[in-house]
């Protein structure tokens, strides 16, 4: 069997950003499925690498992922690795997984080493409110819904290191009415998005730690190790779990975060970087240190909550995935078999592959669109 084409499909889920999902053909009928991260305004540079790789891929065996994936980062990357590389690198290498699963007639995670769970927790992103109070209501709904877990950004925009004693009150303000509204018993996770200086992030943590978050979200970024360490030695005293990762992409980058004991918990995608595989390994060079894999998943809840689950579903150190309920209905809408929550869990699939398939003619139905040019501020003491 070997690879006859890849194509790729740019689509517009009403908000956010857009979803880029991979389609790789073979000689033998067999197709796979994957995702790619994007972001707004770097989506097509990243199909257009896709369209490179294709160029590599195409007569290969898909049954050689690792690889082929050595060899783009080798060869066609130079090993210069960047966001663009490493998303379309992983939406290619989850559509050959799906193919040797469809070609085995096994789930992808029975081809990883077998499951440690049945049913992988998720919690709840992308429900949003302009005002503490929309945040609460929209938190007591989702409880209704069966989600036990929830995660949100509390902070008050734009996202600058440095912040006044009026935005770090919203920010606790907001926490403690959607801890009120939902009660003790759920899980609440606090986004920082990376934004923070040290100082800021530790002293917020403190307030808020009378409202028992679940973790605490890339308080400070994780390409200082240095300074999320030291967040971490304080908050650790506070009992709140730290997270880092979304803005990490390999084992070499995840190294320092290990050796420095900057985290507790550790957040990488699927869909940036560079695939199962890849994640799979992070997940692994985690276990030694006691830090749990909690996948970013900011991703359609079609191909790559898929992939998402059957890594997760194989990791001992798993934790919690994220879903996000935004983008719940025009993913069932494009795939019908698309995989859904009940009372905060995704039973693991059973069919071959990855377990879901697109409707192609769904897709097109929300082509791509541009977003907006984002508002960027010109001088620090713009209004």
């Amino acid at each position: 069997m070997k690879v006859t084409d890849v194509k790729t499909f740019l689509v517009y889920p009403g908000g956010g950003k857009s979803w880029l999902l991979v389609k790789v053909e073979t000689d033998a009928g067999i197709h796979g499925w994957g995702e790619a991260y994007t972001q707004a305004d770097r989506d097509q540079t990243i199909e257009v690498h896709i369209h490179h790789m294709k160029r590599y891929l195409v007569g290969r065996d898909p049954f050689a992922i690792k690889h082929f994936s050595h060899v783009m980062y080798t060869d066609y990357a130079g090993k210069r690795g960047a966001m663009e590389f490493y998303c379309a690198l992983s939406g290619i290498e989850h559509a050959l997984w799906d193919i040797c699963g469809k070609a085995t007639n096994q789930p992808v995670y029975n081809l990883l080493g077998g499951p440690c769970r049945g049913k992988v927790r998720v919690y709840a992103n992308g429900w949003g409110g302009a005002t503490p109070q929309a945040r609460a209501d929209r938190a007591r709904q989702l409880v209704d819904e069966g989600f036990t877990a929830m995660k949100f950004d509390p902070f008050p925009g734009p996202w600058r290191e440095h912040i006044d004693t009026e935005q770090e009150r919203k920010a606790i303000e907001t926490v403690r009415q959607v801890r009120e509204a939902v009660g003790p018993d759920i899980d609440l996770l606090i986004e920082v998005h990376r934004r923070l200086s040290p100082l800021h992030a530790v002293r917020v943590a403190r307030e808020m730690a009378q409202y028992n978050p679940y973790w605490y979200e890339e308080p400070v970024s994780s390409r200082n190790v240095e300074a999320l360490a030291e967040v971490r030695r304080h908050l650790t005293a506070l009992g709140i779990r730290v997270v880092t990762g979304e803005e990490l992409y390999t084992k070499a980058d995840f190294r320092a975060v290990f050796e420095q004991h900057a985290a507790d918990t550790i957040n990488p995608d699927v869909c940036n970087t560079g695939g199962i595989l890849e994640l799979k390994e992070i997940a692994a060079m985690a276990e030694p240190y006691s830090v749990s894999v909690s996948p970013h998943n900011y991703n359609s809840t079609t191909l790559g909550l898929a992939a998402s689950v059957h890594v997760s579903a194989t990791l001992p150190n798993f934790l919690i995935l994220e879903y996000f309920v935004n983008w719940a209905e025009i993913g069932r809408a494009a795939c019908p078999d698309a995989l859904t929550p009940k009372d905060g869990y995704i039973i693991l699939p059973t069919a071959p592959g990855l377990g879901v398939n697109p409707d192609e003619a769904a897709l097109q139905q929300h082509p791509y669109r541009q977003f907006p040019t984002r508002k960027i501020r010109q001088f620090s003491d713009e209004p």
